[in-house]
């Protein structure tokens, strides 16, 4: 790794990286695992903040929930769910690969989260059941909208450049996911 490391965010602490996207969005994260590959560092990084989606959810039993992965053009869904956010002292914010809050967040209960919906089967429910709603749904015109939680970790894949992490898009990722992958199931071995 360069001498521009990763700073970290006190003695002992998991190294932060600030992450940057190709639109020049920001998104501090951890550094979870480094991998070199092809002369580069790759990070495995998990945002500081708390990540979350924004769904539309559906109004009859005919359609399904929709996530809403393009935002551009959302700012009246985002600027409302703005308010609702800030109900519960906590803020939204449009970082970098995915929309996050900052604020004191409940934790889940353990023993609220049902084990069986993380197994293997993909039906639409148990899938809906590895989200946690955040806050109340709300309206915007004739459509209702929720933000949501991912319960799994949600990782972020990043090129480390002078200190900084660059998200890996595209072509890039596909290339390099299946390495990163294999390394880290490697060390995941070595360290058993």
């Amino acid at each position: 790794m360069s001498s521009d490391s990763p700073s970290t965010s006190g003695s002992g602490d998991v190294p932060t990286v600030l992450v940057r996207d190709g639109q020049g969005r920001r998104l501090l994260c951890f550094l979870e695992q480094l991998i070199p590959l092809d002369g580069h560092d790759y990070g495995l990084m998990t945002p500081v903040d708390t990540p979350v989606c924004l769904v539309r959810l559906a109004q009859d039993d005919d359609e399904q929930d929709e996530p809403i992965d393009e935002l551009e053009g959302a700012e009246e869904i985002l600027s409302i769910a703005d308010v609702i956010l800030q109900e519960e002292d906590l803020t939204l914010i449009r970082s970098a690969v995915t929309l996050t809050v900052s604020g004191e967040l409940e934790e889940p209960d353990p023993d609220e989260i049902d084990p069986e919906a993380f197994e293997d089967d993909e039906t639409e429910e148990e899938e809906s059941d590895l989200y946690e709603m955040l806050g109340r749904p709300f309206w915007v015109g004739e459509e209702q909208y929720a933000l949501f939680v991912p319960i799994d970790p949600f990782f972020v894949v990043a090129r480390i450049e002078n200190g900084e992490g660059v998200v890996v898009e595209g072509e890039e990722f596909e290339r390099i996911q299946p390495r990163i992958e294999a390394e880290l199931d490697e060390r995941e071995l070595a360290g058993d």
